[in-house]
């Protein structure tokens, strides 16, 4: 950020400060070396630990901000810090310091008859400006990857968050000045103001790709305004299929942790859908372990033939992505049925089977729409650290350059490199 910039309270000004050292470090970080990369992450990974006081702190002050506008359950627990959550945080930097460093990777290469030889090689996307709610880890989750892969990143997190990002972020100015990285490489918007929002989506000179992370109505103005080249998904309307040969105690695990291990993540399952062949045998005692885990269902008729405590569910429900312990529940015809309902409503994001049958395994999963599915195992998967990635910006549900966990590797492009022996041609 300019001298300027950081003197006053004119949005304007203060964009066009962080942009003009964005750009300008875009060239020094596409050539900083993995060394002064990963001792930025490793640094800030240090300052994260050592300012766990400080940063509960900051995060006191956004919780009781939002016990004051009376925030949500599932938005509160996006907002609470804990030692352990801090500590994962320092750890995921760790990781993520750890990983290969993409820039400068040979995809392919090849020889042509006319003896050239050509590469593909990994380079950085440029500046990215990433917007988030809620969630202050985010700030740490994508100012590394984005230092890893190169890229200088503007981050602007949401007001909700507006102290603990700052903190966290402190920890990682402090890493990139001890590796010797231009200050421009990670920046932290200072106002809470919306019109930064706006510019941001402006800045198409500056600006490279924007990543939303947040609620339907930020992903949406984001994919309605923004002059950049946007990831995204819109929800995490994510299932779990019960196929007629899936291990009943293995089924209930399985949605039970899918849906309540974490309510408020875009990974969260909101719909359960049973084969009608076992709706007796394998729904009753589902059912029961999600009331007893404090879930909510809305279910069909069906379902609420079987449980008392299912309320009806209307069709919003098949769409409703609750990041709450509330769960729709639908007995389904079938495995084509169920596929047929997680395309219909699904937000193409995360779904599962549960089966012992692998070739219904392999139909799903070659069938479901989605940027992640998955055979026996938890929706909850759905996280870039869990993939071996380190961390996520997000999880994209389009089609261009990016789907799924967006990590280091996603933000990079390529070019290609061609050395010839004098070649010209004909």
């Amino acid at each position: 950020m300019t001298a300027a910039a950081a003197k006053t309270d004119d949005v304007g000004v203060i964009m066009a400060g962080i942009g003009a050292a964005a750009r300008d470090a875009a060239a020094p970080m596409a050539q900083a070396s993995t060394a002064a990369k990963n001792k930025a992450l490793t640094v800030a990974a240090e300052t994260v630990v050592a300012s766990t006081e400080q940063i509960l702190a900051a995060n006191a002050l956004d919780l009781e901000a939002a016990k004051t506008k009376g925030l949500s359950a599932a938005m509160t627990d996006r907002l609470v810090l804990t030692v352990d959550r801090i500590a994962a945080m320092a750890n995921g930097l760790v990781e993520i310091a750890a990983l290969d460093d993409p820039v400068g990777a040979v995809i392919a290469e090849w020889d042509r008859p006319n003896g050239l030889h050509i590469s593909r090689v990994r380079v950085p996307l440029g500046v990215i400006g990433v917007i988030y709610e809620s969630r202050p880890n985010v700030t740490a989750d994508a100012g590394a990857l984005c230092l890893k892969s190169g890229n200088p990143a503007i981050l602007r997190g949401g007001s909700e968050s507006f102290h603990s990002s700052r903190a966290i972020f402190q920890a990682l100015q402090a890493g990139v000045a001890a590796a010797g990285l231009p200050a421009g490489a990670l920046q932290l918007i200072p106002t809470r103001d919306r019109d930064a929002v706006g510019a941001m989506l402006a800045m198409s000179e500056v600006i490279d790709v924007i990543i939303p992370r947040g609620g339907r109505s930020l992903i949406e103005r984001v994919q309605k305004d923004s002059r950049v080249p946007v990831f995204a998904h819109l929800e995490g309307v994510c299932h779990v299929y019960v196929h007629e040969d899936a291990d009943k105690d293995m089924a209930r695990d399985i949605v039970v942790n899918a849906k309540m291990r974490r309510t408020g993540v875009c990974g969260a399952a909101e719909t359960l859908l049973v084969d009608r062949s076992v709706r007796d045998s394998h729904l009753p005692m589902i059912l029961d372990a999600l009331a007893d885990a404090g879930c909510a269902v809305r279910g069909d008729a069906e379902t609420m033939a079987i449980d008392s405590r299912a309320t009806q569910a209307g069709e919003d429900d098949w769409r409703a992505e609750y990041l709450d312990a509330v769960m729709a529940v639908r007995v389904v015809d079938g495995l084509d049925q169920a596929i047929d309902h997680v395309n219909t409503f699904g937000s193409h994001h995360t779904d599962a089977i549960v089966t012992a049958d692998s070739a219904a395994a392999e139909t799903f999963l070659a069938k479901v729409d989605s940027a992640i599915v998955l055979h026996n195992a938890s929706t909850q998967y759905a996280d870039g650290g869990e993939f071996g990635m380190g961390a996520e910006i997000g999880i994209s549900t389009g089609r261009l350059h990016a789907r799924g966990p967006v990590g280091v590797e996603q933000l990079t492009t390529f070019k290609y490199v061609i050395h010839g022996t004098g070649q010209t041609r004909p």
